[in-house]
């Protein structure tokens, strides 16, 4: 193993466990949405994880639509509907619900979409909050700026679960080249992981879909270079 995959694995563990399980398990999931739903954020973010793992945890598919600073695909997006920059920003077309706050997209999706009331580890707004920022801390400049690229014709899907220390990293890329997709929730329990396992062989995260090359894949240092490597202008950072 490379020092720099080393590095990589070992601050993204880091940061798991500040937030251990948390979005790891399938907490139940009373109705699917029969449109996706639509969430602008960035990875690093604290509070965006936290949105991130009440989906994971009701083992939700919405399409994310990467805001990175300096991003210039999606972050006027949210200016314009919403009015202001503030991330996270829930859109969910089936209620023609939009909202900021992480605290209140927790509790509408537990409402909506769940039995009502969200676990502890994402009600708890001070806990919450504060150990989401320690993990964001542990790779505070992964995920969090825009690198030049070029859009897919078609949304990349990725399989995942938020607790995973591999799948962040396939999730940094895809949020520094603004790639929209829709993200796949499979954690502990969840009743979509026969599905998933149907299409990729195993129960094995992160696993890439880019419906515009073919290209099905698992590994998340794998996952970044072809990411990277397909979608990144000539001379973007890496």
């Amino acid at each position: 193993m490379s020092l720099a995959r080393f590095l990589d694995v070992t601050t993204s563990t880091a940061a798991s466990a500040a937030r251990p399980n948390f979005g790891n398990v399938h907490y139940g999931r009373r109705k699917v949405p029969e449109q996706p739903l639509e969430l602008y954020e960035f990875e690093v973010c604290p509070y965006c994880r936290i949105a991130r793992e009440a989906m994971s945890a009701l083992s939700l598919d919405p399409i994310i639509y990467p805001c990175p600073r300096g991003g210039t695909l999606f972050r006027e997006k949210v200016k314009s509907e919403g009015g202001r920059y503030q991330y996270p920003y829930l859109v969910d077309p089936n209620n023609g619900v939009s909202m900021y706050e992480s605290a209140d997209i927790v509790a509408y999706l537990f409402q909506e979409y769940g039995h009502g009331r969200a676990p502890w580890f994402l009600r708890q707004r001070a806990f919450a909050v504060s150990t989401s920022m320690l993990a964001s801390g542990f790779r505070p400049n992964r995920g969090r700026h825009a690198v030049r690229s070029r859009q897919p014709d078609q949304l990349l899907e990725l399989y995942s679960y938020e607790g995973s220390p591999f799948c962040r990293i396939a999730r940094e890329a895809l949020c520094e080249l603004e790639l929209p997709h829709q993200l796949r929730n499979v954690p502990r329990r969840s009743p979509d992981r026969e599905g998933f396992v149907s299409i990729s062989g195993q129960m094995k995260v992160p696993y890439l879909l880019d419906p515009n090359t073919g290209v099905q894949m698992f590994e998340s240092d794998d996952i970044r270079r072809y990411l990277y490597r397909t979608y990144a202008i000539e001379g973007a950072a890496k």
